[in-house]
């Protein structure tokens, strides 16, 4: 039986503009600092310690969110080659050498996006978690080293079962052993009552985006996945601050609204699917009109969910902190990782799994030990792999990728 596409019919959220212009308002008070010397500039990595920067008065800038943009604006394919040609293998994450890439060659999608942002802000440090990968140190050196500034960070661990004292005590320590360096580059004492406030800020951001991400669980679904992978953006870049509370209040707001009226992202929701790993940046928009015009909403995935940190409590900001970034989901081990996304599986009422194989990201890929099998086999949930990359169109063939969708479509409608 073959599948028929259907017309493709996704709505747009008013609120999305909202959260625009926050993103505007953020990039362009990054690029006045630069121009003022009104503040000093941490880099930090996306789910590095920013409440921490943000007690000292850093502005915090994430180059991951510039990566992305590389991506979605499909410039990275085109300038990975560059970190390459210096020693960067095109194995590594793609972030990394799409962004270093555009430095080499001096290029930025702020400049089209951003009127009169001309290049990203110069850091006064760089500060990493190796929560996420090892890529972010390496990442993270080489600007150090070109711009002659301090590089301080975070050497988290790896397949965490159970996050005991032991784990919590250690990232705590090097947290804390943070300050010292970062007061020399701020010129100022680190104020324990403004990072508590932007732990608190930072909790209460994490919840409302928790909250923005289980409307999802409605059908019909008011929001996608590739919806969040927009949407996202304050929750990265703003935590910590009261303006990125505010946005989510408001997309909260229209999503339940969306709900009570039973009101869909897509028209004629039969499918509801769970996406694993990381976006294909260049693929958004196609990707969801291919899933959509097939009547699949891909409504929820473990990627977006990145940005919820349930454990901040600004009461104990340092071991609550700690906890937090540990407890991530690309830290954990195969057995928390199945256990969470099975609960997601019942949750989100999900009737299939895409597993994205990102050639460049071995540290958010779950797909190349067994998992899928493992999870279909105790859940009767069928699941699709599909190859492709982050930022790397090169490692991605749209027609194989439209070619199994489609097929995996029809498995499930052959299933029902």
């Amino acid at each position: 039986m073959a599948v028929e596409e259907k017309k493709v019919t996704i709505r747009r959220l008013k609120t999305a503009k909202d959260l625009g212009k926050f993103m505007a308002d953020y990039y362009y008070e990054l690029d006045d600092a630069v121009k003022s010397g009104k503040n000093k500039i941490a880099w930090c990595t996306s789910v590095g310690p920013a409440e921490i920067l943000r007690g000292m008065g850093f502005l915090v800038y994430f180059p991951e969110t510039h990566s992305a943009m590389l991506g979605t604006t499909r410039m990275a394919t085109d300038l990975i080659p560059a970190a390459n040609a210096i020693g960067y293998s095109p194995e590594i994450c793609s972030y990394l050498t799409a962004d270093i890439g555009a430095f080499i060659q001096g290029k930025t999608p702020l400049s089209k996006a951003f009127p009169g942002i001309e290049s990203v802000p110069k850091p006064d440090v760089l500060v990493y978690n190796t929560n996420q990968c090892r890529d972010v140190q390496d990442w993270f050196a080489y600007y150090a080293d070109k711009f002659n500034v301090p590089l301080v960070g975070v050497n988290s661990y790896r397949s965490v079962g159970e996050v005991t004292p032991s784990h919590t005590a250690s990232i705590k320590m090097q947290l804390e052993n943070m300050i010292e360096p970062l007061e020399k580059v701020a010129g100022r004492k680190f104020d324990m009552a403004v990072f508590k406030e932007a732990v608190r800020l930072s909790k209460e951001c994490s919840d409302l985006w928790e909250r923005v991400l289980a409307t999802g669980s409605a059908k019909p679904a008011p929001l996608s996945f590739f919806d969040g992978t927009t949407l996202m953006g304050p929750a990265v870049v703003g935590r910590g601050t009261e303006a990125a509370i505010d946005c989510y209040n408001l997309l909260l707001e229209e999503l339940e609204e969306r709900v009570s009226a039973k009101i869909g992202v897509i028209d004629d929701e039969k499918f509801r699917l769970y996406w694993e790993g990381m976006p294909v940046w260049g693929r958004l928009s196609a990707h969801s009109k291919l899933f959509a015009g097939l009547g699949a909403n891909v409504i929820a995935s473990t990627y977006c969910s990145s940005w919820i940190f349930s454990a901040l409590d600004p009461e104990d900001p340092f071991e609550s902190m700690a906890r937090a970034y540990t407890e991530l989901f690309i830290v954990r081990d195969d057995d928390h990782k199945e256990k969470y996304i099975k609960e997601k599986i019942d949750f989100f009422k999900i009737d299939g799994i895409v597993y994205h194989n990102a050639r460049t990201c071995p540290n958010n890929t779950n797909c190349l030990y067994g998992m899928p099998q493992r999870i279909e086999n105790e859940t009767g949930i069928p699941s699709l792999i599909i190859d492709g990359d982050l930022n790397d169109l090169r490692c991605l063939s749209d027609e194989q990728t439209k070619t199994n969708v489609e097929a995996f479509i029809e498995q499930l409608e052959e299933n029902r």
